[in-house]
């Protein structure tokens, strides 16, 4: 049997080198600060300290390190006490675009992103390539009408259509918001009738497992429906070189609309290229229009500004990821979640991106570490369930692959549990930073995340985000020095949303985040802090995070995240995923455990007392489930998160609002009725 985790944290399992505490983007610009400030920082405790207790000097000193293009002005935030209501940079103008295309300019020939797909690398595009594409488009949307603070939508492959059409949009000072082609119309409605795109940028086509599916029909429907579209520019991700060659796109003329529409092919592939055009905007004029996941009814529409969400990922992706010029970027993601934005803010720092569109698994398990090795990959991010999926087919990249480049390893969307830890540590790479990282499309950011100046403990994530006050509270809003609570963050910064779309008044926007703690952003993630002395002298403040606040287990009034389950559940080899709720019983509640087993193996009761030991000994015995329950999947949204809320519902007879934002609504129907639950 495994150590629990608090019996096995010791020693590290990575500890930086005298190269990362010295020369690494963190440790640079920590001494930076420190000659800057006449201070000293002993170890990163005392910078994050320095960071949370005079945010207006960090903020600012990040715009004068990474020297990002803009007019700054001189007041640094207003009304910096008020949650919500600070207002950073107030005078300043800035445009998204011209940041991320700088390098364009430095190292025109530079990769800027590698695109693959399940048949490998398709091609590269230089950062003068990706320019001039960016030029043609913006050129093109201008004169279909596109103005600042119009909204360009896209469905769209994460493959490099993406970043043209976001980038060219933003270069106009226009707001961008895309979904993925797995969406069904009803949810692509769901999210952009909200906000009346000008312009529609589709597909016509993606591959997913082999399988090319069609998406004609569901460009058709929805741009019937979007009262608002002036044209629709439609583009072919599996188009060949030939294709673009002859400024083809397939057959898009099929498409069967009164809404203009215009061939990608012939407008970005033009002998004419225009010049670069950039529109400065408002520090906090609208980005990005991100969703929730519509769960519980229609998505929320999450407006981020310009500003606040550069500089949050220019410090994320420098500071904590230590990403720098050249770097080979890759996040397993698609355009309908949050890492997308997060991940192609690397340009600005003149990332080299590694795009990938497809099944993670397809035609082998082993594709995206295939990929790894082919385009030398550094720092390679997923969710947490696709490690915990390829240690369950068994993948042990670390004898099948190369992987030399490889620096660090990111993880998110759900808790990485320990066990993914040891798996990434024995079978991946021995020798990588891997970095948790927890934050959401609320931020589009990170409240947690890594370091490469400081351990990696088992199970943790290892340090609050520069600039981000965060804290774990109990229910009556009490700070926790020890025990598990509720996310918080005291302070201001700069990537809190800009508003929420159409909420005039901003109460939806307060209710979401303020009402329950007053003048602090609440999260909604349970865990906790972790406390660890090193070497030196200083102090480390990991984080461990067990699961949603909202989804938090309450039998007998004990709070239990439902991530300290699933790592339990993780050990055992017959089971593939696990779900578990909280069935109101008899005036209290049990804890239901639903697993998805393994292909070929039965729930026997031998099984289900194996399952209950190990929660039992691992835990306490209030973890462990009055029911164990097997099912043949686990719904999940489109993103990849297991939806507990919804299966909680549907056990306790209520109506999920919105299956549209489910990957795999049917999956619910296994919940419904259960005779098992009856008793």
């Amino acid at each position: 049997m495994e150590l629990d985790i608090n019996q096995a944290t010791e020693k590290p399992l990575w500890s930086p080198s005298n190269k990362d505490l010295n020369d690494s983007v963190m440790a640079r610009f920590s001494a930076w600060l420190e000659a800057k400030q006449d201070t000293h920082f002993d170890g990163y405790a005392a910078l994050h300290h320095f960071s949370v207790t005079q945010p207006e000097i960090f903020w600012d000193s990040l715009w004068d390190y990474f020297g990002l293009i803009g007019e700054r002005g001189s007041q640094k935030v207003q009304d910096l006490k008020r949650l919500p209501g600070a207002v950073w940079f107030p005078d300043s103008k800035i445009n998204f675009a011209e940041n991320l295309l700088r390098y364009a300019k430095d190292t025109p020939n530079q990769i800027a992103c590698t695109e693959s797909n399940e048949h490998g690398i398709i091609q590269s595009i230089t950062y003068s390539e990706l320019a001039n594409k960016v030029a043609t488009l913006a050129t093109e949307l201008r004169k279909l009408g596109v103005k600042e603070s119009d909204r360009v939508a896209a469905i769209s492959t994460n493959s490099h259509h993406a970043i043209v059409g976001m980038l060219a949009t933003a270069s106009i000072g226009a707001v961008w918001s895309s979904c993925s082609p797995d969406f069904g119309v009803s949810g692509i409605l769901d999210r952009f009738e909200q906000i009346r795109p000008t312009v529609l940028l589709a597909c016509n086509r993606y591959q997913y497992a082999g399988k090319v599916i069609d998406c004609v029909e569901k460009v058709t429907l929805v741009a019937e429906a979007l009262d608002s579209l002036q044209a629709i520019i439609c583009f072919n991700p599996l188009a060949t070189e030939a294709d673009a060659a002859d400024q083809c796109d397939g057959d898009v003329d099929t498409i069967n609309t009164n809404v203009p529409i215009f061939r990608w092919n012939r407008i970005v592939n033009s002998q004419s290229i225009p010049p670069l055009q950039f529109t400065r905007v408002a520090f906090n004029a609208p980005l990005y229009i991100l969703f929730s996941s519509g769960t519980t009814g229609k998505p929320k529409c999450i407006v981020h500004g310009v500003g606040g969400t550069l500089l949050q990922h220019v410090k994320e992706l420098a500071l904590h990821t230590d990403v720098t010029s050249g770097t080979r970027l890759f996040y397993f993601t698609t355009c309908g979640w949050m890492m997308w934005n997060w991940y192609v803010s690397g340009l600005a720092l003149g990332a080299s991106l590694v795009l990938y569109d497809g099944s993670p698994f397809h035609p082998k398990q082993s594709v995206l570490f295939d990929l790894a090795d082919d385009a030398q990959i550094e720092v390679f991010g997923a969710s947490a369930k696709y490690f915990s999926a390829a240690e369950k087919f068994g993948l042990k990249p670390r004898q099948s692959h190369n992987l030399t480049s490889l620096k660090s390893i990111l993880s998110t969307g759900s808790p990485l549990v320990p066990e993914s830890f040891d798996y990434l540590y024995r079978d991946v790479s021995h020798d990588v930073r891997v970095s948790s990282i927890s934050g959401g499309t609320d931020i589009v950011s990170c409240f947690a995340l890594g370091s490469p100046t400081l351990p990696v403990w088992r199970g943790e994530l290892q340090c609050a985000g520069l600039g981000m006050d965060i804290d774990f509270v109990d229910e009556q809003g009490v700070s926790l020095d020890q025990g598990k609570g509720e996310l918080i963050c005291r302070t201001a910064f700069p990537s809190m949303p800009v508003c929420f779309w159409k909420d005039t008044d901003g109460s939806r926007y307060f209710d979401a985040y303020f009402a329950r703690h007053n003048n602090s952003w609440a999260h909604g993630d349970f865990g906790e802090l972790c406390q660890h002395k090193l070497n030196d002298g200083s102090h480390q403040r990991g984080v461990m995070i067990h699961g949603r606040a909202d989804a938090v287990l309450n039998p007998n009034g004990v709070r239990i995240g439902t991530a300290e389950i699933y790592r339990q559940v993780e050990k055992v080899d017959a089971v593939f995923e696990s779900l578990a709720i909280g069935q109101k019983w008899h005036g209290d509640e049990r804890i239901i455990l639903f697993v998805k087993l393994q292909h070929g193996q039965v729930l026997y009761e031998a099984l289900k007392n194996d399952i209950k030991q190990i929660i039992r000994t691992n835990t306490s015995p209030r973890h462990v489930p009055a029911k164990i329950v097997s099912v043949p999947d686990i719904p999940r949204t489109r993103s990849g998160k297991i939806v507990e809320l919804a299966v909680r519902s549907i056990v306790h007879g209520e109506e999920v609002k919105n299956t549209e934002a489910l990957a795999n609504p049917d999956a619910l129907d296994y919940f419904r009725d259960l005779v098992d639950l009856k008793d």
